[in-house]
């Protein structure tokens, strides 16, 4: 490097402003650090009490015992002027320092790999996930939003600002860090226009204490290794505190601030202006009065408010009259009708967070219409009411079949889905629009659940062995097709062809580039004259009658393992 460069390095201009500047609740803080030369990095922290913040940030405390380098070991020893034995869980007198670890460093004494954790409670605190394979800290909020707070590295730890200081709120103490940064030159002091007799500059500025000087490395030092080939040195010393948040922003039991209540579209005015209402329930009733909002009003959205949900299935399930967030949350909803999702406002509030409130929201429409026949049976009537929605019909079937096959079979006609496949059958759905992208990922989603499914292997040990050799070559639906005939299993043909136009839609679509063949089987399934939406409404309909019909064929026995084929 030029002279200019290490006189601008060693003057610490650029570490200075690194730690000085404002941290944002979102930046990762680096609470821990130990990088080597050419550069020399150390950064250690402790929680300290705020009667000790002026010592802390002191001169007379440069020197002294560093509470952040604290190795976070248990001791028991007779304090200085006593003569009672105590234990200390920090290895130190709390009651003298009142200082406590975030990260503790483990070591074995080369019996076993040392490693880098953080505090415990900080982590009990936060309810963090421990994600091992990248050593994160995730944390997942009511919604079941993820967020990375934490990362672990051998020689670097970062925790996300805010997080932090939600901590320090509750135990109303202070992050102190310590931080020791030593750049080095081969340059020599004289040649960089610098001085070793330079008196050290101390700085001191809100929650800010650093003191600077150069040095030269002398012979010495540069036996050892980190000093090897440097003529001159600066060191950059001292601390910075985070203080902590009000405790009404801590998020934690009773401090947290008062939840938060969207407005929604409940009517529609004489001047055709929208009526807007709180979910917050405790200010609904079940007998509202005039010009107010009750439990029960009908809130109305655009279908296309489940789309979040039915595109992250390994997360949500939007199931008949129902949607869940893995077990963190649920929420009642009328999902029978073509255009649009209804829900009680009451239950918006008691059941969805904040921030699922905002996006729902956003598809808030006014109110035309009513509920559902079926909701309202269910809901209103208290009546068991089976759904009239294909999709919903079809999961159901779907359900039944595996259980029909577990009890007449003892194996599956339609192989589970694996872990990579189980999501086409949770997002299975009506589209909401005529996209051509939609349709075509819902009947890949078809083609995998019924066609690619199909247990060629077991079909194949319900036919004699003579019989089976003519099945060499032949695919999933022509084996099916084969063993329902040698079974004199009647209705078979009509479902095993829309099996076949199925597998030819997908293969001639999405599986290829389309041209012609495609726009006619296409057209076949009525994509022309009604739209892929109700082109796919009519598919699923002949999807769920063969799902019906396969269920109806494994209970009737004719598929039973104890045939007259001799299997």
């Amino acid at each position: 490097m030029s002279i200019d460069a290490d006189r601008e390095r060693l003057s610490q201009a650029r570490n200075l402003e690194w730690i000085g500047r404002k941290l944002k609740a979102t930046e990762m803080v680096t609470v821990y650090r130990e990088m080597g030369t050419p550069r020399d990095y150390f950064i250690f922290s402790a929680l300290i009490p705020p009667d000790q913040i002026e010592y802390i940030l002191s001169n007379e405390h440069m020197n002294s015992g560093d509470p952040e380098s604290m190795n976070g070991m248990p001791a028991a020893y007779c304090p200085s002027g006593e003569s009672e034995i105590k234990y200390f869980r920090w290895g130190v007198d709390e009651d003298m320092y009142g200082a406590e670890p975030l990260v503790i460093k483990r070591w074995f004494g080369g019996m076993e790999e040392n490693y880098i954790e953080i505090l415990e409670e900080f982590r009990l605190f936060h309810n963090l996930y421990h994600e091992k394979e990248t050593n994160t800290y995730i944390k997942i909020d009511d919604a079941g939003n993820k967020s990375k707070i934490a990362i672990v590295k051998p020689d670097e730890v970062q925790i996300r600002c805010q997080e932090i200081r939600q901590f320090l709120a509750i135990k109303e103490l202070y992050l102190s860090r310590l931080f020791v940064f030593d750049e080095y030159s081969t340059y020599s002091l004289q040649e960089l226009g610098l001085s070793e007799d330079e008196p050290c500059k101390f700085t001191r500025q809100d929650l800010i204490f650093c003191r600077h000087h150069y040095y030269a490395v002398s012979a010495s030092l540069s036996s050892f290794s980190s000093y090897q080939g440097f003529r001159s040195a600066s060191r950059l010393r001292g601390r910075r505190l985070i203080e902590p948040l009000p405790k009404s922003k801590s998020g934690l039991g009773d401090f947290a601030e008062e939840p938060k209540y969207v407005e929604f579209i409940v009517d529609v005015d004489d001047n055709g202006d929208n009526v807007y209402y709180t979910c917050n329930p405790y200010k609904l009733s079940h007998f509202p009065e005039e010009n107010a909002a009750g439990k029960l009003t009908l809130v109305h959205f655009d279908k296309q408010v489940l789309d979040k949900y039915y595109n992250e299935p390994s997360k949500y399930s939007v199931e008949d009259s129902m949607l869940r967030c893995a077990s963190l949350w649920s929420i009642k909803i009328d999902n029978h009708a073509p255009d649009k999702v209804c829900v009680f406002l009451d239950e918006l509030g008691i059941s969805l967070p904040y921030a699922e409130q905002e996006h729902w929201r956003v598809h808030n429409i006014p109110p035309e219409g009513g509920m559902s026949k079926t909701f309202y049976r269910r809901m209103v009537r208290g009546e068991w009411a089976s759904s009239d929605q294909p999709d919903h019909l079809f999961k159901q079937s779907h359900e039944q079949l595996q259980k029909a096959c577990d009890e007449h079979l003892a194996w599956q006609l339609l192989k589970p889905l694996g872990p990579g496949d189980e999501y086409r059958l949770k997002r299975l759905r009506i589209p909401v629009s005529d996209e051509q992208c939609d349709f075509d990922d819902l009947i890949q989603d078809l083609q995998t659940i019924l066609i690619e499914s199909i247990n060629v292997k077991g079909l194949k040990r319900l036919l004699p062995e003579a019989e089976r050799v003519n099945l060499k070559g032949k695919r999933s639906i022509e084996v099916l097709g084969e063993v329902l005939s040698f079974h004199s299993v009647e209705d078979a043909n009509h479902r095993v062809s829309f099996l076949q136009k199925l597998q030819t839609l997908r293969s001639k679509g999405s599986g290829h580039r389309k041209g012609d063949d495609y726009q006619k089987i296409a057209n076949y399934f009525g994509a022309d004259s009604l739209g892929q939406r109700e082109a796919f409404v009519g598919i699923l309909k002949q999807a769920l009658d063969t799902v019906e019909f396969l269920t109806s064929v494994v209970r009737s026995g004719k598929l039973s393992d104890k045939n007259d084929a001799g299997c």
